[in-house]
């Protein structure tokens, strides 16, 4: 009986460097941009140039310009890389904390103040771009649509509540003031306002809960709860 064996297909040289190529564009890309948000956080919007990012990425401004041509294609791709980050974060989050709405508001919540998201630098950063914002189209459509997301996620997850417990409060009002308190916590933590810290912001937001929910939260269960 006559056999015949496949043979094996030898790796194609070609595909291997666009994939190498590929790999170390992205991983300049993002050298470029943690730089970025170095320089926001250290000089602020306006202060921040091409060359001062090549220094801090330890490149030539060459580089700079090879991959993002200008410093407003620079800001645009640090903007967006960190919504998909703070995104990232927090569906993951709430992905972890199940089908139980009250959990998911809190993981919701308890992610806003996680270390790799909430730190000085990125804080600094935000606030440069949110100072910017009003002035520049393109920041408020990318921002806007990534926010819609967040603030509709909160409503439908304060509605649940509700629904489950009578609360009398208006949902979409109550997740407003939910949102904008975070925000207004990281802003303290910025300025460094009232000696506060990531502890005692997400001891401030727990307070809301506490106070909104009740039904659902408690000082002693979640207080007691630490972040990362």
């Amino acid at each position: 009986m006559k056999t015949t064996q496949r043979a094996e297909k030898a790796p194609d040289k070609g595909d291997a460097e666009r994939r190498s190529r590929k790999a170390s564009k992205e991983t300049r890309q993002l050298q470029l941009i943690e730089a970025t948000i170095d320089s926001l956080a250290k000089r602020g919007y306006a202060d921040t140039t091409m060359a001062d990012v090549a220094d801090g990425a330890g490149l030539s401004r060459g580089i700079v310009n090879f991959h993002f041509e200008s410093k407003e294609k620079l800001l645009v791709a640090t903007l967006q890389h960190m919504y998909d980050e703070y995104s990232a974060h927090w569906r993951s989050a709430l992905q972890k904390a199940g089908e139980d709405p009250a959990r998911r508001l809190h993981a919701l919540v308890a992610a806003d103040f996680d270390r790799s998201i909430c730190n000085k630098r990125k804080l600094a950063a935000w606030c440069a771009f949110w100072g910017e914002a009003k002035s520049r189209p393109t920041y408020q459509a990318l921002s806007g649509s990534r926010d819609q997301d967040y603030q509709q996620t909160i409503i439908d997850l304060c509605e649940q509540l509700k629904q489950d417990a009578g609360y009398l409060y208006d949902a979409e009002a109550t997740a407003v003031g939910l949102s904008s308190m975070l925000e207004g916590l990281w802003l303290r933590l910025m300025m460094g306002a009232e000696n506060m810290t990531r502890e005692s912001a997400y001891r401030a937001a727990v307070e809301y809960l506490v106070s909104v929910f009740p039904k659902h939260f408690s000082r002693e269960g979640e207080t007691g709860e630490k972040i990362a």
